[in-house]
């Protein structure tokens, strides 16, 4: 008994008489309370705002007297009584301006009505804050059509194409976990086609027709990643979009969010990413606001996820949910069947692209499959479009190529003898080539990043990474 007076002496210091009085009259909305007689026993100053009367002109009257009067059409506080249920309506005052009530009876241990609590508020303030709503609403489905339009596109081009039985089992497999809702994990070396087979799964999947949004977690500087992946609101920091910005977890609702080199993800990210895979909930930077969100997650990375959780680089419980179906990737290498149906796909689509009628000779081809294709399916693509669009010739020699000769050998044109062989580290080369590369298709875009990072490739913030590294 002590304990049950000490709780309700806390309560009344909390929210006394006086403060409950406060509450009501301060309200912004109107709130009007009638007694089971129908007599009007409270209203603040909000309801005489709405109704355009003094408010105390209305304590004591009788709803229908008022509703006789002309103060409003109809009574929704007669109608919650009469039907002991809660009651939401419009009514219009004596100007015939809209306003929208809701009633709510309280009843007494026996049924009895004993006071009904109207709620009202100017309908044209509903209004606005639904058309403000609708046009937010609107906003993020131009960001979906935007999304879907370059999800599709990208759709078309990546077809998983396979000659060797060891892919021909994954791809029946993933066709089979597409149409799940199951979380993916996609392992294997950097260039085998993590992506494709990500949007292969996506395609075959019951959210095909909805967005397929990939975010590459390593080319993301860590300090916009919360940005990127929740969105915000106008004013949520210095430099943010005036009109705010939803993020990819929001755009990607109802669709597939692909989590490229997810085992760059910073700690803290990781943190935040387990709490929306566990609640399903995203709350935009600056915003109270939570959206509730439902997307298909697949994951994929060229590193061991389980070796840096051991590190303590990876969050343990992050993993485990991610990692609930594991596919691992062979690398081009481990498939040689599959180097030319690849090749002659890549050249095909070049050929079609630049109007071009260009075909591999058979030393070409067997050069191709001598190589060990360190960079995977990437790397042939690359090569392929290299050669198709460098080569004067209709016959394509792959020891024209300015990275490798017919035997698969590393060498420099400008550094070495003709039919030497290069002795230096295999790393430093290719870097060198790169570089070359990168400066050649900038100077073929005019120096156009987003067309350069397109022809080869990769996100443009890596381009950027690269040019920077190398000084181009």
């Amino acid at each position: 008994m002590d304990i049950q007076n000490k709780k309700l002496n806390t309560s009344q210091k909390y929210c006394s008489r006086e403060d409950l009085k406060q509450v009501i009259i301060n309200s912004y909305d109107a709130i009007f309370v009638i007694d089971g007689l129908a007599n009007v026993i409270l209203c603040n100053p909000a309801t005489g705002r709405l109704l355009d009367v003094n408010p105390q002109e209305l304590i004591g009257k009788r709803v229908n007297d008022l509703v006789k009067q002309g103060i409003y059409d109809h009574s929704i506080a007669l109608e919650a009584l009469e039907s002991r249920s809660v009651v939401t309506g419009i009514l219009k005052n004596r100007h015939g301006n809209p306003v929208m009530c809701t009633g709510t009876p309280i009843l007494d241990e026996k049924g009895e009505v004993v006071i009904v609590v109207i709620n009202s508020r100017d309908i044209e303030l509903v209004e606005k804050y639904l058309e403000a709503l609708d046009k937010e609403s609107r906003k993020a489905d131009r960001y979906k059509a935007a999304a879907e339009y370059l999800s599709e596109r990208d759709l078309k081009q990546d077809i998983v194409i396979a000659r060797s039985q060891r892919m021909k089992d994954i791809i029946e497999h993933c066709t089979l976990v597409a149409k799940s809702d199951s979380t993916v994990m996609l392992f294997g070396e950097s260039g085998t086609g993590k992506e494709v087979m990500a949007r292969f799964i996506h395609r075959n999947s019951p959210r095909a027709k909805e967005p397929f949004i990939t975010v590459n977690c390593a080319a993301i500087p860590a300090e916009l990643l919360e940005s990127e992946f929740f969105g915000y609101v106008s004013g949520a920091f210095t430099g943010a979009n005036s009109r705010g910005k939803p993020g990819l977890l929001e755009i990607a609702h109802k669709g597939t969010l692909f989590l490229d080199e997810i085992g760059d993800l910073p700690l803290a990210m990781q943190s935040k990413l387990l709490r929306v895979i566990e609640t399903g909930e995203v709350q935009r930077l600056g915003s109270t606001n939570i959206f509730k969100t439902n997307i298909r997650l697949v994951g994929a990375t060229n590193k061991d996820l389980q070796a840096m959780v051991n590190e303590e680089l990876f969050r343990s419980d992050l993993y485990y949910r991610l990692n609930v179906i594991p596919i691992t990737l062979p690398s081009l290498r481990e498939r040689p069947e599959d180097i030319l149906v690849l090749a002659e796909k890549f050249l095909e689509e070049y050929n079609r692209k630049y109007a071009l009628q260009k075909t591999l000779t058979p030393n070409a081809i067997s050069a191709f499959l001598d190589y060990s294709w360190p960079g995977n399916v990437r790397e042939l693509r690359n090569v392929i479009e290299r050669l198709a669009v460098t080569s004067i010739e209709n016959k394509l020699e792959f020891e024209h190529d300015s990275l490798l000769d017919p035997k698969g050998y590393v060498k420099d044109a400008d550094e070495l003898p003709q039919g030497s062989v290069y002795k230096g580290p295999l790393k430093s080369y290719l870097k060198k080539v790169e570089e070359e590369y990168i400066d050649q298709v900038l100077a073929e875009c005019d120096g156009r990043i987003g067309e350069t990072a397109g022809r080869l490739g990769i996100h443009r913030t890596m381009l950027y990474r690269k040019m920077k590294s190398s000084k181009i």
